[in-house]
């Protein structure tokens, strides 16, 4: 198969939504589909009977959530489509975002009972800063929810996108028999619940010929056709174009957890999803995914993938030419030539070593310390793919060793699970006291639960009052040395060893940037 043929049949994305709305249970039903995995197991809150494929941390099975995102990848048709499930708790939002710099669209996953919800909104408006493509699932149309019209209204105004169905329920809850296709003009009913196996397709093109009373009572048939009738009337055609140029966004309905809507989605998606895309850079412009030459960037590091190996692996997104096995790819940041021999390809924990990979894939490599969040890599070319930035954390702490005889291991875990992007280390100046940063307040649980399970060392926390960790920079080197002096209490280092200013409040803040009009303070890592 030529390099266009393996380009042309890759589609990359995440899937997002706020928690519990469904993500990971049809990331699930998604692979069976693709027939990655057998059956499926189900996510029911803190009642974890069997924990889903995805979730392989220990407190993601203990809490019924994602907290780092997983990759999948399958094949499905001719296509191969790679799945990143992302976390859907907004304490882990800053991994999301970053995952989001890796997908070329985007599934939105909303509960037909709750609606949109705030984080739905947050992760939309990422999306819309990088205007990618989104395709909207609204789920558990088995339970009693809303209207589907007034679901579609609220997500219009709510996210302001517009809408066009794709699919349509067929009764809601209870009564809640099927979906019809309006993409391609058939009829998916389900009998039973079995939540495995899945029915035949009735092809119905002409909904007023008469046929479709065989599968669905009167009411329901007429239900049907009155509210395609309306959606015709309502709302424009479907636009291929547009809906890639992230204008329009297809809405489908189902069931995750019955296998509801399913495969009317994954055919829908693999046909209109737009193949891999080019990426910019700061000094090349942009490089596109039909460039001959390999570039790409790191975008996740999870150390301890398999806990019997302490492995770490950097998440890489193949942007343009060929990633091939053994061969030696330059890392822009660090200046040097790096060679892979065993780069892995996931489903889920589980990894196969793989010989080549083309753009729009994601591949794993094993990494003793070497790679950071942002990191490029290429055929020798000098430049460094943009947007995969740090945010200054909102929440601080600071690290106490519970352990003495464990601090090499207390280091070591800080060091590595930072490295991952789900807090930041700093260090402060005067008395070396380790501060941690974080998004959300979920993930000072998470780095003690990691800490003890993965390293085997026990850490608690200091409370600390903190407005803002700010990085700072000032071409005059007098200036930056005396606001150092000036502040030395509430300066710390990063761990790339950079200044950062540690505000206790808003008005500290301003009276600083007042006093010292030089200094630069930056909220993002990334200057």
């Amino acid at each position: 198969m030529s390099f266009i043929d393996e380009l042309n049949r890759r589609k990359t994305f995440a899937i997002i939504a706020h928690p519990d709305a469904g993500k990971t249970t049809l990331t699930e039903k998604l692979l069976l589909f693709g027939g990655a995995i057998q059956t499926a197991g189900a996510v029911k809150s803190n009642k974890i009977k069997k924990a889903t494929t995805s979730d392989f941390m220990e407190i993601e099975k203990q809490r019924g959530i994602s907290v780092s995102t997983s990759v999948m990848a399958f094949d499905y048709k001719d296509f191969k489509v790679n799945i990143l499930d992302t976390p859907g708790h907004e304490d882990f939002a800053e991994d999301t975002y970053r995952t989001l710099s890796a997908v070329d669209s985007v599934i939105m996953v909303i509960d037909c009972v709750k609606g949109v919800e705030p984080q739905t909104r947050k992760l939309l408006e990422v999306c819309r800063m990088r205007n990618t493509p989104v395709i909207v699932f609204v789920n558990k149309m088995d339970r009693e929810g809303r209207n589907p019209f007034d679901l579609l209204d609220e997500i219009e105004k709510e996210l302001k996108i517009r809408v066009r169905p794709l699919t349509w329920p067929i009764g809601i809850g209870k009564s809640f028999k099927g979906v019809y296709s309006l993409y391609e003009k058939s009829l998916n009913l389900f009998q039973g619940d079995s939540k495995t196996t899945v029915e035949e397709t009735i092809e119905i093109s002409d909904l007023n010929n008469g046929s479709l009373e065989k599968y669905i009572s009167e009411d329901f048939s007429s239900q049907l056709r009155a509210d395609v009738e309306l959606i015709d009337g309502v709302y424009d055609d479907f636009d291929k174009k547009k809906y890639l140029q992230a204008e329009v966004s297809p809405v489908f309905f189902g069931s995750a957890v019955n296998n509801f809507g399913i495969k009317e989605l994954l055919d829908c998606f693999v046909e209109i999803a737009p193949t891999p895309q080019g990426r910019d850079t700061d000094v090349a412009g942009e490089i596109k995914a039909t460039d001959p030459k390999f570039s790409g960037f790191i975008f996740k590091i999870h150390a301890n993938l398999d806990p019997k190996h302490r492995d770490r692996i950097a998440f890489l997104r193949v942007v343009s030419g060929k990633f091939e096995r053994n061969t030696y790819y330059y890392n822009v940041r660090e200046g040097k030539d790096m060679r892979f021999s065993n780069p892995t390809a996931f489903m889920a924990q589980q990894k196969s070593v793989i010989d080549e990979s083309f753009p729009g894939d994601v591949i794993g490599l094993y990494d003793s310390g070497n790679f950071k969040i942002g990191d490029t890599l290429t055929e020798g070319a000098k430049f460094n793919f943009k947007g995969i930035p740090s945010f200054s954390p909102e929440l601080f702490k600071y690290v106490t060793n519970l352990d003495p005889m464990k601090t090499k291991q207390l280091q070591k875990g800080l060091e590595q699970l930072t490295d991952e992007g789900v807090a930041q280390l700093f260090t402060k100046k005067t008395d070396g006291r380790k501060v941690l940063g974080t998004v959300g307040a979920l993930q000072f649980e998470v780095i003690q639960h990691r800490l003890k399970s993965e390293y085997n060392a026990s850490c608690g926390y200091d409370s600390i009052s903190l407005y803002k960790a700010l990085w700072i920079e000032c071409d005059d080197k007098k200036k930056m040395d005396e606001f150092m002096l000036d502040k030395a209490n509430h300066i710390a280092y990063d761990k790339e060893n950079r200044p950062v200013f540690l505000a206790e409040s808003a008005w500290l803040l301003q009276m600083a940037q007042e006093k010292f009009p030089e200094i630069k303070f930056h909220v993002k890592s990334e200057f």
